[in-house]
């Protein structure tokens, strides 16, 4: 891990926090892989690209219910994401809570979350941001700006992930795909943005988003011709907490 990620120079302390809890997330991780293979054709396309050690920014597409539990299920390492705090309710909130995921109030500037976020990095784990901030086509047409954020500060390398199948043509955001549905998961090659000091203005972390954004669309393009399992298009609704 670099220097400047592990200082407070730049970055807002962490060391004030307490640490996220994830270890009941390691068995039941075990154990929601199992159920995910015997119910979907699933098959995880170049894990190898995926980085043993060290922080990660994974950076899937997102298409529908089933994206966040498949990866956090699937992913060769503990995975800490960022999730909408409406989904942090009751008995299932206390439960992601538990297996240290990350509440984000989408409608404001989150400063408790931007900090989670910092302090997973920080100790070199793995953390997921949703670039496109809701469930839609999936095809990465638009960026928001904290994944460009979180990259920029702290160097932290960026790895594509295109999540095929996850919803299907007409499927609902709400709803799981039925048993059988062909899933491909699809890891690309770990990229990194140049560092931007502080005081970063918007327009440059808009910027590096965009930049961002080129790459994941290329790369879930590029997963839909390798594994002929095409996006689900734009579905019927919008995301309810959009």
């Amino acid at each position: 891990m670099t220097a400047e990620l592990t200082g407070h120079r730049e970055l807002p302390r962490t060391d004030d926090l307490a640490p996220l809890p994830y270890r009941l997330g390691l068995p039941m991780r075990w154990v929601v892989r199992q159920y995910f293979r015997r119910r979907y054709d699933l098959t995880v396309h170049r894990e190898d690209l995926f980085p043993r050690t060290g922080p990660v920014l994974m950076a899937p597409n997102h298409l529908g219910l089933l994206d966040g539990p498949l990866l956090g299920a699937i992913a060769p390492r503990m995975v800490h994401q960022l999730g909408k705090i409406e989904a942090f309710t009751g008995l299932q909130g206390r439960m992601l809570v538990r297996v240290g995921q990350i509440p984000i109030d989408r409608s404001a500037y989150d400063v408790l979350a931007v900090r989670r976020a910092i302090q997973v990095l920080r100790a070199g784990r793995v953390l997921t941001i949703y670039p496109e901030g809701r469930r839609g086509p999936g095809d990465f047409r638009r960026i928001r700006t904290g994944v460009a954020y979180l990259a920029a500060v702290t160097g932290t390398p960026i790895l594509p992930v295109a999540l095929l199948g996850t919803r299907q043509p007409g499927g609902d955001v709400e709803r799981f795909p039925p048993r059988g549905t062909k899933l491909d998961v699809v890891y690309g090659e770990p990229f990194t943005v140049e560092r931007v000091p502080f005081p970063r203005r918007h327009s440059d972390v808009r910027v590096i988003a965009d930049q961002i954004g080129d790459v994941l669309r290329a790369h879930v393009q590029a997963a839909v011709a390798a594994t002929g399992n095409p996006l689900p298009g734009v579905p019927d609704q919008k995301d309810p907490d959009e």
